[in-house]
């Protein structure tokens, strides 16, 4: 892999891991539009490090809150300050990673495709667009239960599916349990720290134990251009919530669908 190559692919996975627009379905798409070598195990781990460091940092007060009040629940065997929330955050992410454990051969061959990818584009845009015309209303972090856990927690394993996009999916969910804007996309930037964490945890444990070769220049670029692109794209993304709200992203998901059917169809 090459330095621009690194760069790009660092700059595309910052970009859409935290938008409604699935981040993998576009590294799997670069590849087959520009020809390039797929990119491997060992840059998909530095880009997941990479983003999972900019949500960490980002909302680095809010993350040691949810986590330190979870261990104080625990000795006091009663929610503490933000604890229910992040207990709330841990059983959303069951569901995504009994789906992963289950079923990630099956995803990552057989769901590896353009038609795939565009059928879910084009769905879960549509789901986006009705939730947020529809169905968001105003409950805010606080009001998040387990049941709403479980169900936005679905809707990530959902999300393993090429295309469909974690944070839209778990967005979608969260306006249709009657969530704000704002929170619906602040929970869904929590649950992306476990779930990110174990796919780099995953992704570490194929490249020990296949002995994969890692490109540690582009495995190093990759990381830090994925992570700066991804703090950026978090901070414009909550800046213009609530001006624009999600129709820029279903209506990207929509041409985008539009131009790969054109495409390979």
């Amino acid at each position: 892999m090459d330095f621009l190559q690194s760069i790009i692919l660092g700059i595309i996975q910052g970009i859409t891991e935290f938008l409604p627009i699935s981040s993998s379905a576009h590294l799997i798409l670069m590849p087959i539009l520009t020809g390039w070598d797929d990119q491997g195990v060992g840059f998909d781990l530095a880009v997941h490090v990479g983003t999972l460091l900019a949500v960490i940092l980002y909302f680095r007060k809010d993350v040691s809150e949810l986590f330190i009040d979870g261990l104080r629940s625990i000795a006091a065997r009663q929610h503490v300050g933000q604890s229910r929330l992040g207990w709330a955050v841990v059983v959303g992410t069951i569901p995504a990673c009994i789906a992963g454990i289950l079923l990630l051969d099956y995803i990552d061959t057989t769901l590896r495709a353009v038609g795939v990818i565009i059928t879910t584009t084009v769905v879960f845009a549509v789901l986006l667009a009705v939730a947020d015309r529809f169905a968001r209303g105003s409950r805010t972090l606080q009001d998040i239960g387990f049941k709403d856990a479980i169900i936005v927690g679905l809707a990530q394993a959902v999300a393993l599916i090429p295309g469909t996009s974690r944070s839209g999916a778990t967005i979608t969910a969260g306006l249709f349990l009657g969530l704000s804007r704002e929170s619906a996309s602040k929970f869904s930037f929590f649950m992306a720290i476990p779930i990110t964490a174990a796919a780099a945890l995953v992704k570490l444990l194929t490249i020990a134990s296949e002995s994969i070769a890692v490109d540690w220049l582009g495995f190093l670029v990759g990381g830090i251009v994925s992570f700066l692109t991804a703090i950026t794209a978090i901070h414009f993304f909550l800046k213009w919530l609530n001006a624009y709200g999600m129709w820029p992203y279903v209506i990207y998901r929509l041409v985008l669908a539009v131009v790969l059917y054109l495409l390979f169809f």
